[in-house]
């Protein structure tokens, strides 16, 4: 292509004549944080620092120990569910028929009969011992708790009653001769009350609970018994020094079963029942110890395990919030004031029918 002759080639010449300017471009702004009161650290500082470094205030510590209690509870309570419903025993449609119906214990006086059997363990050779079969009840306690009450009655064993359909005995061969339900109809019949629940004492898994418990404090006099014919016979000797003692399942399951106490031989079946009274109050006060919340949980899988009730999971634990709540009562034994030679040649406790009307009253008032 030709090139334009008038078009100079080459770059253009600058005229020296001329004036220039020179502009810059100005630097761009950078964002600033709005402005912060004095003596705080930028927002982005203070952010950094709580995510990195969170500090225990005392109120943080409050929160989360009150949740772990609150979990610790929940968990408890799940378990105790559990155990109530698929594991524990129910006692027999027979014995459920005996019951009085009432409300819910929490709101309405509730009388419940806890008994205990004395079937020792297969291979004793203690005399005497039932190791099969009926047998008659080790421990009669009553209970009152809900709707403002709270109280406790124990019948001694040796107490002479008349058995429906077996005429006069003592009052633990109603076990024997009907279970749990002849043992409901003797005693509502005897104390002339009402009966909503009965719970039946496995002895066998009492040492279980006992020990899931971390064992219990026994306050008492000095108590030396051979059980099940002792260790000589295959059995259990019990030694405990007067005072306070720490005893673990066996020893407890033991001393509720002490009947002749080398250490005391004057001793008779009332001090037997004070002695039952203690472990059951030494249980409580070791559900509500530090050391006992702790083992919550423990306790509550073996708690259903032990017993046979007429009750599900939400009525035991319907039972035990009201028991909770009701306050420790006070224990009370039907004193006799009598004694009667049986026919079999035994000897029994009689209690006259003013002294128990009277006794009774009391309980039910409590």
């Amino acid at each position: 292509m030709a090139q334009d002759p008038s078009r100079p080639s080459g770059p253009p010449e600058r005229d020296p004549t001329a004036s220039y300017n020179v502009y810059r471009s100005r630097p761009r702004a950078r964002p600033t944080e709005p402005p912060q009161p004095p003596g705080k650290p930028p927002r982005a500082k203070r952010q950094r620092r709580r995510r990195g470094n969170r500090r225990w205030t005392p109120g943080r510590i409050i929160k989360t120990v009150l949740l772990a209690i609150v979990g610790w509870i929940v968990l408890s309570l799940a378990i105790f569910l559990f155990s109530a419903q698929f594991l524990q025993d129910q006692v027999s449609g027979k014995a459920k028929a005996e019951l009085n119906s009432g409300g819910p214990p929490i709101v309405s006086a509730t009388n419940i009969l806890i008994l205990g059997s004395d079937l020792r363990a297969k291979g004793t050779r203690e005399p005497g011992a039932a190791t099969s079969g009926p047998s008659r009840s080790d421990s009669i306690q009553l209970m009152r708790v809900g709707g403002g009450h709270s109280s406790k009655l124990s019948i001694p064993r040796d107490t002479v009653v008349d058995i429906p359909g077996y005429g006069l005995n003592k009052i633990n061969a109603a076990y024997a001769f009907g279970g749990a339900a002849l043992s409901i109809r003797t005693i509502r019949s005897y104390l002339g009350i009402k009966l909503n629940h009965v719970i039946i004492v496995n002895f066998d898994q009492f040492p279980r609970l006992i020990n899931a418990m971390g064992g219990i404090d026994y306050s008492g006099g000095c108590v030396v018994s051979r059980i099940n014919g002792g260790f000589a016979n295959g059995g259990y000797t019990l030694r405990l020094k007067a005072g306070k003692s720490h005893i673990n399942g066996d020893q407890a399951l033991a001393l509720a079963r002490t009947r002749k106490n080398e250490c005391k031989p004057s001793e008779n079946d009332l001090s037997r029942v004070i002695r039952q009274q203690k472990i059951i109050s030494a249980m409580r006060s070791q559900l509500h110890a530090p050391l006992g919340f702790i083992r919550w949980p423990l306790i509550a899988w073996n708690a259903p395990q032990t017993i046979s009730s007429d009750m599900g999971a939400l009525g035991l634990t319907g039972l035990a919030a009201t028991i909770g709540s009701s306050g420790t009562g006070s224990p009370a034994v039907l004193k006799p004031d009598g004694a009667v030679t049986l026919p079999d040649g035994g000897a029994g406790l009689t209690v006259s029918p003013a002294s128990r009307e009277r006794q009774v009253q009391k309980f039910l008032d409590g």
